[in-house]
């Protein structure tokens, strides 16, 4: 009974953790719509979305890898592993500023607002999230998902903070919210440093072996992990230099709503990858396919009545979000018309994520990149055709279907190899008997209450 209450306190903080997270994003972005033009704010998320993206080649390329050979280890190995890590983190992150530095020179002679704007200010982002990176690596290594919750609050709330501060003063605008950005990352890794979360203290550490390991998995990994992100900054990479910011802004208003299916995933995806690599290393390879099911199939049919309710309040959230300046305009229904659109096939997510971090688990990593270089072909191609049909952005989110279902098919193929029972009516299946073992022991500890 104890390691199950340990379990479900795992699971929460996690949940606990990315929702809080979710929900300062969605405060933070309301006011950012009442703060800046939006031709500003599609500048604006175009920096967030290739910054995010950029980053996620240094987070994917650590943190599945970190946890696979930090989980388990003997103390003095988990010092090793963190040093390596300090090591390939840093290592990234120069070789990322090298490749920034010539473009900064070049950077007035871009036409496009929005690239200059991201080459002038992305190294110094990098730089400064540095030992706030290592630390989630090493907090969620240890299942520490309280200390990732303050590390990913702190630097939220410190953001929120500061743009509320700018429009107090009257000084907001992209310029000075981009210091805001800078300040928040800033100290939110000082407080790793101070608090001992970053591990900076075994850089030393490091052994040759040890970075040998965690660089030849995690060049794999890593596609696992710039899966989800990849095709959102292909999307804002056509929209903005095809139809512009403004149009950009449009439709990350829409895309905000989807926070109701990334927060579950984020999550549960976080606490599968350990679960499911210990089932395997100690060759039970029944127990994978079963953890894998139920997660699925579980979050599947959490999610149906969840993005229903959705659906039907899209316009009152949309304006909550997005302020009375967009309530019954073009911008505000093409933004409440792109949430929808998202979500009749967002209950495809929880398969295409889950069996993807399946291959991770099960030695595979290979294959996750492979099919993500097939996705990212799909997903270019469905958005150029999508634009060139119909001339908006609305072409851009049906052409979001296409990868998904490459990404499903590919992942089910290469899983049925190795175990050929496997099935995704059997996930669904699991999943509501799951539900409903659930539903029915929480039905008998009420009555036991009476």
């Amino acid at each position: 009974m104890k390691l199950i209450s340990k379990l479900k306190n795992i699971h929460f903080l996690s949940l606990m953790g990315t929702g809080g997270m979710s929900l300062l994003t969605f405060l933070f972005t309301a006011i950012l719509y009442r703060s800046l033009s939006i031709k500003e704010i599609g500048i604006w998320f175009f920096f967030q979305a290739l910054l995010s993206f950029l980053d996620t080649f240094r987070q994917g390329f650590l943190t599945t890898a970190f946890v696979k050979f930090y989980a388990g280890a003997t103390e003095e190995k988990g010092r090793q592993v963190i040093g390596s890590t300090w090591y390939i983190a840093a290592g990234i992150t120069l070789l990322l500023v090298a490749f920034n530095i010539p473009l900064l020179f070049f950077s007035h002679f871009s036409n496009d607002e929005s690239l200059a704007f991201f080459i002038k200010y992305y190294a110094i982002n990098l730089i400064c999230s540095l030992p706030m990176i290592v630390a989630m690596c090493i907090a969620q290594g240890e299942l520490r998902f309280d200390t990732l919750l303050y590390i990913r609050m702190c630097q939220v709330i410190l953001l929120i903070s500061f743009l509320v501060i700018l429009n107090i003063l009257k000084i907001n605008s992209l310029q000075y919210l981009m210091f805001a950005n800078i300040a928040a990352t800033l100290l939110t890794s000082m407080l790793t440093l101070v608090m001992g979360w970053s591990g900076i203290g075994y850089f030393f550490k490091k052994q040759k072996d040890c970075i040998r390991e965690i660089f030849n998995f995690g060049k794999y990994t890593v596609g696992t992990s710039i899966s989800s992100s990849l095709f959102g900054v292909t999307d804002t990479f056509v929209i903005n230099f095809m139809l512009g910011p403004s149009s950009l802004a449009v439709y990350n208003l829409g895309k905000r709503l989807m926070e109701v299916v990334e927060i579950p995933l984020r999550s549960f995806v976080a606490t599968a990858m350990p679960s499911l690599s210990k089932a395997y290393n100690s060759g039970n390879k029944k127990e994978v396919i079963d953890i894998m099911k139920k997660y699925i199939g579980t979050i599947t049919i959490c999610l149906f009545p969840v993005l229903v309710v959705a659906y039907i309040a899209a316009g009152l959230a949309m304006s909550i979000i997005g302020g009375g300046q967009y309530h019954n305009t073009p911008a505000g229904d093409t933004a409440i018309n792109i949430f929808r659109i998202f979500t009749t096939f967002a209950l495809l997510y929880p398969a295409d994520r889950f069996m993807s971090v399946a291959l991770d688990a099960i030695h595979r990593p290979q294959i996750n990149f492979i099919k993500v270089i097939v996705m990212l072909v799909v997903n270019l191609s469905a958005d150029f055709l999508g634009v060139y049909l119909l001339g908006n952005v609305y072409g851009i989110v049906i052409g979001t279907f296409f990868p998904t279902i490459t990404a499903i098919a590919i992942s089910y193929y290469y899983i049925n190899k190795d175990f050929k029972k496997f099935s995704l009516v059997n996930s669904y299946l699991s999943g509501y008997r799951e539900l409903m073992r659930f539903v029915t022991l929480g039905l008998k500890q009420a009555k036991n209450l009476r």
